[in-house]
C-alpha cells in the first residue's frame, strides 16, 4: 500500500519583506543634500539680523567688536528727540491705515463675492494687480499722481498711499471668508424683521470679525515696517521711522540704528503672532489658515 506524499506549505520567504523595509528605509531617509541647503539658505536669511539685534547691545560704539552687554543704545534711542517723533509719525500713518484699508476692504470683499455680473469678476482681478506689482512702481505713480493734481507731499499723503496698497490685501483675505458664510443665515434674520445693513451689521460682521481682527493686526505690522512706498510719498519732515532711518544710515550707521532695528523687529513678530492668535480666541482655526485666504 503506497502513501500519497501530499505537498508540504512552505514557510514564506523573509527576503521579499526585507526589501520592502529597505526600499521604505530609502523612501524615509532624510536627504542630507537639502537639509544642508535649507540651514544655508535661513543663516544667509537670518544671520545678519541676529547680528544687528546683537550689537544693538553692545556696550561699545564699534560696530565690529562685541565689548559686553549694554542698554546704552536703547536709552539713546528714547532720549532722541528726532527718532521718537519719526516714531509717532510711523504710528499715526499706520493706525490711519489700517482703519481705512479694513473698512474699504470688507465693503469691496462683501462686494466681490455678492456681485453676479461681469464687472464685478474683472474687479476681482483688478484687485489681485496691486500684489504683483513692484511697490517701487505703486511708489513713483503715487508720487507723480500727487505732483500732478497739485498735493503737496506729506504725511496725509502716505496714508492716502499705505490706504490705497493694503486695500488688496484685506480684500484677499477676507474674500474667501466672505465667500464661505452662508447666506440663508441673512435671509434667515431679514424674514424676522431686520433690513439689509442690520443683517451685515449684526450677522455678517461678527461671523468675519476673526478674520477682520487679523487682517487688522497685519496691515499695521506691514505699513509700519514700509520703506518703499513711504520714501517716494513723505515730504521733509516729519518722515516716517524707515524713512528717517534710510536717512541716518546714509551719513555711517550708528549703533542707535541697531536698537531701532531690533524694536521694530521685535514689534513686527508680536504683531505678526498676534495676527496668527486671534482666530484661536474665537475657536477657529490657526490663523495662517485665515491669512492665506483658506
Amino acid at each position: 500500500m503506497t502513501l500519497l506524499k501530499l505537498p508540504t506549505a512552505t514557510a514564506p520567504s523573509a527576503r521579499p519583506n526585507a526589501r520592502i523595509r529597505t526600499r521604505r528605509g530609502r523612501a524615509n531617509r532624510r536627504p542630507r543634500g537639502l537639509i544642508a541647503v535649507t540651514g544655508l539658505f535661513f543663516a544667509l536669511l537670518y544671520l545678519p539680523i541676529a547680528v544687528v539685534a546683537l550689537f544693538s547691545f553692545n556696550s561699545q560704539k564699534s560696530l565690529t567688536v562685541f565689548d559686553g552687554f549694554s542698554l546704552r543704545w536703547y536709552r539713546a534711542f528714547v532720549h532722541d528727540d528726532v527718532l521718537i517723533a519719526s516714531l509717532g509719525t510711523s504710528l499715526r500713518i499706520s493706525l490711519v491705515a489700517m482703519a481705512g484699508s479694513v473698512l474699504l476692504g470688507v465693503a469691496l470683499a462683501l462686494g466681490l463675492v455678492r456681485s453676479r455680473t461681469r464687472l464685478g469678476s474683472m474687479a476681482g482681478l483688478i484687485m489681485l494687480v496691486p500684489l504683483i506689482t513692484p511697490e517701487i512702481v505703486t511708489g513713483v505713480a503715487s508720487m507723480l499722481l500727487f505732483k500732478g493734481v497739485g498735493v503737496p507731499l506729506s504725511t496725509g499723503t502716505v496714508m492716502l498711499a499705505e490706504i490705497t496698497f493694503s486695500i488688496s490685501y484685506v480684500t484677499v483675505i477676507l474674500r474667501s471668508r466672505v465667500a464661505a458664510l452662508n447666506p440663508e443665515v441673512e435671509e434667515a434674520a431679514m424674514d424676522l424683521g431686520a433690513t439689509r445693513w442690520q443683517a451685515v451689521r449684526l450677522v455678517t460682521l461678527p461671523a468675519l470679525l476673526p478674520a477682520v481682527l487679523a487682517a487688522a493686526v497685519l496691515i499695521f505690522a506691514l505699513v509700519f515696517d514700509d520703506f518703499v512706498l513711504a520714501y517716494f510719498t513723505t515730504g521733509v519732515d516729519p518722515q516716517p521711522l524707515s524713512v528717517r532711518i534710510y536717512s541716518a544710515i546714509r551719513f555711517g550707521v550708528q549703533p542707535t540704528i541697531n536698537a531701532v532695528g531690533t524694536l521694530m523687529l521685535a514689534g513686527s513678530i508680536a504683531l505678526i503672532a498676534l495676527a496668527l492668535f486671534i482666530p484661536r480666541l474665537f475657536g477657529r482655526r490657526g490663523g495662517l489658515d485665515i491669512l492665506s485666504g483658506e
